[in-house]
């Protein structure tokens, strides 16, 4: 029987998982797609590491060139991660005429068109299914079971590191601190957890996922992010009274002509099937003109699912699937500015106790026809207390002029945190 001989580069977390899902249901992937899938060559950074996998040495290499000068190697198989030396790597496999499956979120957001323009001028495939939501089949859903839609909308939670820190402090009342270092405990956090916790690794799969749904080039610096750093137990409880939850949302909306691209802790209605993906687990909301509101959710990320959605992409370049590597660099829709996008926010101040912060601040809001609501003060020490309250229909930038000026006010310390409500509730 006819072998596809594969070329792994890297042997983490997810070609660890990729070896085991290739080894353990090879059977089933030959009755798939009618010929034996082999893992011939492993690029690594150590052949003698210990690892949780049974690998041949002999099939460890520690130079790319033994990968790339191999002309038995059908497909390149990138999960290093980060940009450099991935990139070098994919465009010179593309060069040589192999195909590519990735999982590189990182690398497809701020690169992807090289990558796509070289992979189209030599008749290369390229599948990244596994980019963005682990193994939930969103890519392939929306280039394919969605072609027959204009899609108005993609709001959902895809990063499961920071969903897993929001739903312990939800659930277990923890604070930051303690459901962050409880997510390093777990795996669910790198030791460096800039990426997830500062809406980075967020922002990348909105713009992959933004590119083929609205068909059009996303810079990854237009999408506005914010992180989960500011989150508090007195927000959560303060969403909580209101009948809200906060998740880190990754919006995409197709609004005349134009999008909104954000990234960024929200409080959602309960009644929002988004408020109840809790753990480390996706959920992902896609509204289509004819299809209506389609909710996908599941695990996001880890060894298997991660390496079952690369698995699913080699037999789609077996079967000579249409690949979802198409170049959109030429169409650039426009972005709307943070202030064109009007909403209800949620705002969190730091005043001096039994002071007259609250007459004042409420004074400056009503000159400027700004309404309050939902206020509430918790007492921090002697000294200083928490002021909560909600404003509505006001830009985001507007919204930050206004609190700028109320941080001039003497009895008011510091803006610790303003948080955007989407009262989406289907």
């Amino acid at each position: 029987m006819e072998s596809i001989k594969i070329g792994l580069l890297g042997l983490g977390v997810v070609g660890s998982g990729v070896w085991k899902v290739i080894k353990e249901n090879s059977f089933e992937l030959t009755e798939c797609c009618g010929k034996k899938i082999e893992i011939s060559k492993i690029l690594v950074k150590s052949i003698n590491k210990n690892r949780n996998v049974d690998v041949p040495k002999e099939i460890l290499t520690l130079d790319f060139n033994d990968i790339l000068a191999d002309e038995d190697i059908d497909i390149i198989v990138e999960v290093m991660g980060g940009i450099h030396p991935p990139k070098e790597y994919i465009l010179k496999a593309i060069e040589k005429s192999k195909h590519i499956v990735t999982a590189n979120k990182q690398l497809l957001a701020t690169c992807g068109n090289d990558i796509f323009s070289a992979a189209r001028d030599n008749n290369v495939k390229v599948f990244y299914e596994a980019s963005v939501a682990g193994g939930i089949p969103i890519i392939n859903a929306i280039r394919e079971s969605l072609t027959s839609n204009k899609i108005e909308e993609i709001i959902g939670i895809v990063n499961g590191t920071t969903n897993y820190i929001l739903s312990k402090m939800t659930d277990e009342n923890s604070n930051f601190e303690e459901a962050l270092q409880e997510a390093k405990n777990k795996g669910y956090a790198e030791a460096v957890p800039t990426s997830d916790i500062e809406g980075y690794d967020a922002a990348y799969k909105l713009a992959i996922l933004s590119s083929p749904a609205f068909k059009t080039s996303v810079n990854i610096e237009s999408i506005s992010r914010e992180g989960i750093t500011k989150i508090t137990r007195d927000d959560i409880q303060f969403a909580r009274n209101l009948g809200y939850t906060i998740k880190l949302l990754a919006i995409a909306i197709h609004k005349n002509q134009s999008l909104e691209l954000r990234v960024h802790p929200a409080m959602i209605p309960n009644s929002n099937p988004l408020a109840h993906i809790t753990d480390c687990y996706n959920g992902i909301i896609i509204k289509g003109n004819a299809a209506g509101n389609l909710m996908f959710q599941g695990k996001g990320a880890g060894e298997l699912p991660t390496a079952s959605a690369i698995v699913a992409d080699i037999i789609s370049i077996i079967s000579n699937k249409k690949d979802s590597a198409v170049n959109y660099k030429d169409k650039n829709s426009r972005i709307l500015s943070p202030d064109e996008i009007h909403g209800d926010y949620y705002v969190r101040l730091k005043i001096k106790n039994n002071s007259d912060a609250l007459f004042n601040i409420t004074d400056i809001l009503s000159m400027k026809n700004i309404k309050m609501s939902s206020i509430t003060e918790n007492k921090i020490n002697e000294d200083e207390a928490a002021l909560l309250f909600t404003i509505s229909d006001i830009g985001f930038l507007s919204l930050s002029f206004i609190l700028n000026e109320l941080k001039s006010l003497p009895q008011v310390l510091e803006i610790e945190n303003i948080i955007k409500i989407e009262d989406y509730a289907a």
